[in-house]
């Protein structure tokens, strides 16, 4: 997805923590700061459906762990191409 530059003002202290959890998970500030704003957007969207319907049924049988895992193995690949554009 494209990106486009745009220049918000914070409260320092808010930059300083992002400074710090940037430092502590290995990522960019400016990481942390579009996943910051895509929660926010993600949030503040109104659905054309339900998120669920009486007639929902799951699409994959996995279990809470495996779901778990995914996420956690999707947030270390982007840990390692943001470590790797760096470098």
């Amino acid at each position: 997805m494209a990106k486009k530059r745009t220049m918000v003002y914070a409260n320092e202290e808010d930059l300083a923590l992002i400074k710090e959890a940037a430092k502590r998970n290995g990522v960019s500030e400016a990481e942390i700061i579009r996943d910051a704003i895509h929660r926010a957007a993600m949030s503040s969207r109104i659905w054309d459906e339900p998120f669920f319907r009486k007639t929902y049924k799951r699409t994959r049988d996995e279990s809470y762990q495996e779901a778990k895992d995914a996420v956690w193995e999707e947030k270390l690949d982007r840990y390692h191409q943001s470590k790797d554009e760096r470098e």
